[in-house]
């Protein structure tokens, strides 16, 4: 890859497909708040977070693995990759710890599949399957990298290596359900920047209908 081709982190793939203006503000802009959401997240990564290996049963799991994709321009971190050892060649599974419970929308999906992809290229392996382990439930979701998964994250890659050759933050729109537990709410202000979008755009429109 070239030297001056930015590297996407696999976490602005989640970012990305949950809220471009998020993704924008964290990766563009650097900005970042702490709330008791992003706080539970931070816990439970931290204890996958810590480079080592171990083996149970002919698994050999490797924690806090490096990943990056030359192909893709992607770099990043996993917080458990699974080597089943006991079938040949090696089942391998990326493990992506994640606080709450599993979600409508599929950005945890994503950015599993995009460590699926590193992994791939990393290895010469095909990975068919992986998992989300969520805080709440205490239990691994099963997630199967197919055709349609794959289709998804290869489109959420191209989206977020534009946002970032365009180097803009996107305009905010305010969504209830999605910006009231965002940490950032504070920093993106949807509600005070929805209005004033609205206003510029009606203020454009007496503008024009002055000059016809």
């Amino acid at each position: 890859m070239e030297d001056d081709v930015r590297l996407i982190p696999l976490s602005a793939l989640q970012h990305m497909l949950f809220c471009p203006r998020q993704c924008a503000l964290i990766h563009l802009e650097q900005q970042w708040a702490e709330n008791r959401y992003t706080a539970e997240g931070r816990i439970l990564h931290e204890r996958a977070d810590h480079l080592g290996h171990e083996r149970r049963r002919g698994i050999h799991t490797a924690m806090a693995l490096p990943l990056a994709s030359e192909t893709l321009g992607l770099t990043g971190i996993a917080d458990v990759v699974e080597f089943d050892e006991s079938q040949q060649p090696a089942v391998v599974r990326p493990i992506e710890y994640k606080r709450g419970r599993p979600k409508a929308h599929r950005a945890d999906e994503v950015q599993l599949c995009a460590q699926a992809l590193c992994l791939e290229e990393m290895l010469g392996v095909l990975i068919e399957q992986g998992a989300l382990y969520y805080g709440k439930t205490r239990r691994r979701k099963a997630v199967a990298f197919d055709d349609e998964l794959r289709g998804l994250t290869l489109r959420v890659v191209a989206e977020t290596r534009d946002l970032f050759d365009s180097n803009h933050t996107p305009f905010a729109t305010y969504e209830p359900k999605r910006c009231d537990h965002c940490s950032l709410i504070d920093a993106c202000q949807p509600q005070v920047m929805g209005k004033q979008r609205s206003a510029g755009r009606w203020l454009a429109r007496q503008i024009q209908s002055l000059d016809e």
